[in-house]
């Protein structure tokens, strides 16, 4: 993003010259914030990996799939 290039480039004043980067990325996630369909989706996500985690004990980062050893 350019605000991530824009810090890059500025180093210790990233503060004082990404401001206006800094806004406009914050600005294009506040729309998916306020997106009513983005959020029910995102909390689908969640109550489905709980119940995962409920039912299994494994976390979903820490959950992999894995081949029989027969193959």
């Amino acid at each position: 993003t350019a605000f991530n290039v824009c810090c890059k480039d500025s180093g210790f004043l990233m503060v004082l010259k990404c401001r206006e980067q800094n806004a406009a990325l914050k600005e294009c996630l506040t729309v998916y914030y306020r997106d009513p369909v983005f959020y029910e989706e995102c909390k689908q996500e969640y109550i489905k990996e709980k119940l995962e985690f409920q039912r299994t004990g494994i976390a979903t980062k820490n959950r992999t799939q894995k081949l029989p050893a027969s193959m």
